[in-house]
């Protein structure tokens, strides 16, 4: 399995409404793309940071959204809430409870 993780930082007051757009519209697109296994954003109110955890079944799964712009499109509609661009890494799961 592998992990993509996004680390991102919202404008100050906006993790929520980020929380929100993640939840009701990357979530659901994420579904929709092959070998998808799951998805979470960690937050941190106070800082504004957040980190999306995606998984893969397999690394061409997870490389395919980075090739047909599935992630870029992602990315967009979270912009306007960011501080700056999002730092993006590509991990394999190790372990999974």
């Amino acid at each position: 399995m592998f992990a993509r993780v996004i680390t991102v930082h919202a404008q100050p007051g906006k993790i929520e409404e980020a929380a929100t757009l993640y939840r009701d519209s990357v979530i659901p697109a994420a579904k929709k793309q092959t070998g998808f296994k799951g998805a979470m954003l960690l937050t941190d109110p106070v800082t504004g940071k957040g980190l999306s955890i995606t998984l893969w079944e397999t690394e061409a799964d997870q490389k395919a959204g980075e090739s047909s712009g599935y992630v870029q499109q992602q990315l967009g509609k979270m912009a306007p809430l960011l501080t700056g661009p999002p730092v993006r890494e590509s991990l394999v799961v190790s372990a999974k409870a």
